[in-house]
């Protein structure tokens, strides 16, 4: 995890043959230093596969793609929303790589899936990340986790997981106006640790052995709010074994080895059997 929180978010996944970025939520600078510190440059990197478009997963894309023609991987609406506002500075970008919602594919030897999660956004997604016998599960930045959710997670062995906000402490915060709590709160807000914590417990019966939290507010949570909800929920339920771990918003989090992928040469992805890559693939809205 290069960062999560309310100000930002982006993640590294990676394996011998590809690094893949998920969401750019960080300032193309941190983006930058953040690689540097896990030995990887933005020439490095095959891609970068968006969450959704709000500003703390993809402020840093702008200055990044000028300098560096990085594939982006969303599905069509999502990209229309960060192409064409005036502000959003990425409507020159032409390095794009579309996919519909719900479907599955390969960049080199990762193979990821995506499905749709409740929040609001116009598309919002979530993602497994399979390589080897091995999966890792990230979803962050949805109201409620749906069937369709769990039932996508059951196989993982990680998960990346939103923890946005402890109730009481939201419930009881001087600086945000009720509709806003409203919104946070709803089914298309935001995971509350409780929500998050009854979400995990649905998985106990897979293959589950760590969760990563993130995106925990800054005045709304803490690490220690978040992490003991959950694991007071994993100890009722027999599973105190799982390892828990919050992410951070200022620094990157431990390198989390997910499982042994296959070994020599690999032959790249050509992408454009599977992906729409011009400009003209986004000038209309396309159903997921």
């Amino acid at each position: 995890m290069l960062g999560s929180g309310s100000a930002g978010n982006s993640a590294l996944v990676a394996t011998d043959h590809c690094r893949l970025l998920v969401d750019g939520g960080l300032s193309a600078r941190q983006l930058v230093l953040r690689l540097a510190r896990c030995g990887f440059t933005p020439n490095d990197i095959d891609g970068v596969l968006l969450t959704h478009e709000h500003g703390d997963h993809v402020c840093g894309l702008e200055v990044l793609c000028r300098k560096f023609e990085l594939p982006i991987y969303c599905n069509a609406l999502t990209a229309e929303a960060i192409r064409y506002p005036a502000s959003a500075g990425l409507g020159a970008h032409r390095n794009w790589r579309i996919f519909r919602t719900g479907s599955s594919f390969s960049i080199c030897d990762i193979t990821i899936e995506n499905f749709s999660v409740p929040h609001d956004a116009v598309e919002p997604v979530g993602y497994t990340f399979h390589a080897g016998a091995s999966a890792l599960g990230y979803i962050t930045d949805l109201g409620h986790a749906t069937r369709l959710t769990i039932e996508r997670l059951r196989q993982v062995q990680t998960l990346v997981i939103e923890t946005n906000h402890d109730e009481k402490l939201l419930q009881n915060d001087p600086h945000r106006p009720w509709p806003v709590k409203q919104r946070i709160q709803s089914r298309h807000g935001h995971l509350s640790n409780t929500a998050a914590a009854a979400a995990i417990a649905q998985l106990l019966p897979g293959k589950i052995a760590r969760v990563v939290l993130g995106h925990l507010s800054r005045d709304c949570n803490s690490p220690e709010l978040a992490a003991g909800t959950v694991r007071a929920e994993l100890e009722k339920c027999g599973r105190a074994d799982i390892e828990v771990f919050c992410a951070a918003q200022a620094q990157i989090s431990p390198q989390f080895a997910i499982g042994a992928t296959r070994s020599g040469a690999f032959q790249p992805t050509f992408e454009n059997l599977f992906f729409e890559t011009t400009a003209v693939s986004l000038g209309a809205p396309r159903a997921a």
